[in-house]
């Protein structure tokens, strides 16, 4: 039987209405509660180093759009969309959908209630969290408050940050990276309360998308470690060793660390855990990393010998394998692991966060990890000396590559090379951009000045549309209804500014 647990205190803003989500308001609050360098998973987990060969990692990744398609035009979850048309395309998904969103706080109790030992991170969009919440869906919302707030669940539960609205990073303005950021982290903590906040130390970022423009990764990475993040899950084939070589296989499964270099040399570094292979949902649904771990060994960090580690991520409702050989992949597996890592050695689950915490405190340092940057950047560097860099330099450097390079470009790479989120959205990129300058236009004086400013409804609106025009999804769906929707945000947001 699950027991209840008393709802978190929620963030108040005061002087904000009702009808707008939690985005903005309390950042120096929120700053100076998710910067501290406190153990999350060490003082709880049960797992022993020693006893390891080898562990894997999951994450589920959870995301529906906000659109501004209800009655009169008012902005809506897309999920809420699909239950009132039925009819159309795979809307009858809808009541399925709902179900995935909400089912880990059913398994995680069954499963600890057996006595297994499971793990799983859950990766949800801002858009999808409000979504749930203008839906009332209480019932969804209550199940996650279950296995993120109670003291018993929290061993076996990780939450990872991400951009509010499901923004693409390569693409987004770059002033919006840590608005995008902060916002999710405001919005998660209105739900799940600011000590549930404090435990969320890794990044999932949408589309598994990374900046490769020496500036915008830099500034990404400055703002991810700002807001306290810890460690960013990357695809495999989104970065590259120092000289441009791929990864090397083992070190796909030890963390690394990214190092960001930008045009004025300016340097910052954040641990990263690789996700291997592709984006098929296969990998999760049926615990490919369960399995592929069990082919792997220890392997030695800066000549300590520790376990690795297969990470993986894949949508947790989207698709049949999700929807329907999930939950009989992933709960069989905890039973036969129900000691490893405890009392016997072997291969079992495990979170990021535990995982890099437990490699640095048997004595790993970061700073051991292998190095890496964003892949096609050691072209740049070839042409430009890294210590001596320039903007100048580095923006020639990058024309005149591609006009040589048919295969070099600066959009960034992610979870699959086969779309683009640039290439034909002129449509929907130019509005975005005007946006977002039109934004700091208007507010960043005034909250210079005043930070009370983003507790104003004006400053919490004009926010919202100009994260919600970044939504990766007007730019995934080609050309039509998704683009309009797009074009709609835009016309509301500029109202606004």
């Amino acid at each position: 039987m699950i027991t209840t647990v008393p709802l978190p205190q929620t963030f108040t803003i005061p002087g904000i209405q009702s009808g707008l989500p939690d985005i903005c308001g309390r950042e120096a609050e929120i700053q100076a509660a998710v910067n501290h360098s406190e153990p999350v998973f060490l003082p709880t987990t049960s797992l022993k180093l020693e006893l390891l060969t080898s562990t894997f990692s999951c994450a589920l990744h959870m995301h529906q759009p906000t659109i501004p398609a209800g009655v009169n035009g008012e902005l809506i979850s897309n999920l809420q969309h699909m239950f009132e048309h039925q009819g159309d395309g795979d809307n009858h998904n809808a009541g399925v959908f709902a179900w995935c969103y909400g089912r880990m706080g059913e398994f995680i109790p069954d499963l600890v209630a057996q006595g297994d030992n499971p793990r799983i991170m859950l990766d949800y969009s801002g858009n999808l969290l409000w979504g749930l919440i203008q839906m009332g869906r209480s019932d969804i919302i209550d199940k996650l408050k279950l296995i993120t707030c109670n003291p018993k669940y929290q061993p076996y539960v990780e939450w990872l940050g991400t951009m509010w609205s499901h923004a693409v990073a390569p693409s987004t303005p770059i002033p919006d990276l840590k608005l995008q950021i902060q916002a999710w982290q405001h919005h998660f903590a209105s739900i799940f309360g600011i000590d549930a906040l404090k435990r969320v130390k890794g990044f999932s970022p949408p589309e598994m998308h990374m900046p490769n423009h020496p500036d915008t990764l830099y500034q990404y990475v400055k703002a991810l470690k700002e807001c306290g993040y810890r460690w960013l899950m990357v695809q495999e084939h989104s970065v590259e060793q120092l000289d441009g070589s791929s990864l090397t296989q083992d070190q796909k499964y030890i963390p690394n660390r990214l190092v960001a270099r930008n045009s004025k040399g300016d340097v910052v570094s954040i641990t990263a855990l690789i996700k291997t292979q592709g984006s098929d949902t296969k990998l999760v649904a049926q615990m490919q990393p369960y399995h592929e771990a069990k082919s792997r060994g220890r392997q030695v960090i800066a000549g300590k010998s520790v376990p690795g580690c297969v990470t993986q991520i894949a949508d947790g409702e989207n698709g049949g394998v999700m929807m329907n050989e999930f939950p009989r992949g992933f709960n069989p597996v905890w039973a036969q692991l129900r000691q490893v890592g405890q009392t016997e050695t072997g291969v079992t689950g495990v979170n990021g966060t535990e995982y890099i915490e437990l490699l640095e405190s048997a004595g790993v340092d970061p700073e051991d990890y292998p190095e890496i940057q964003a892949v096609q950047q050691h072209k740049i560097w070839l042409r430009v000396d890294p210590t001596q860099s320039t903007t100048e330099a580095v923006e020639k450097a990058i024309q005149d590559l591609k006009q040589i390079d048919y295969r070099f470009h600066m959009d960034g790479a992610s979870w699959t090379d086969d779309l683009s989120w640039v290439n034909g959205y002129d449509n929907v990129l130019e509005p975005m951009n005007q946006l977002s300058a039109n934004f700091h236009q208007k507010f960043d004086s005034l909250v210079e000045n005043d930070p009370s400013v983003t507790q104003t409804r004006q400053y919490q609106e004009a926010l919202l549309y100009n994260l919600l025009v970044q939504t990766s999804c007007f730019r995934y769906w080609g050309q039509g209804t998704w683009t309009d929707y797009a074009r709609e945000l835009y016309r509301r947001g500029e109202a606004l500014v």
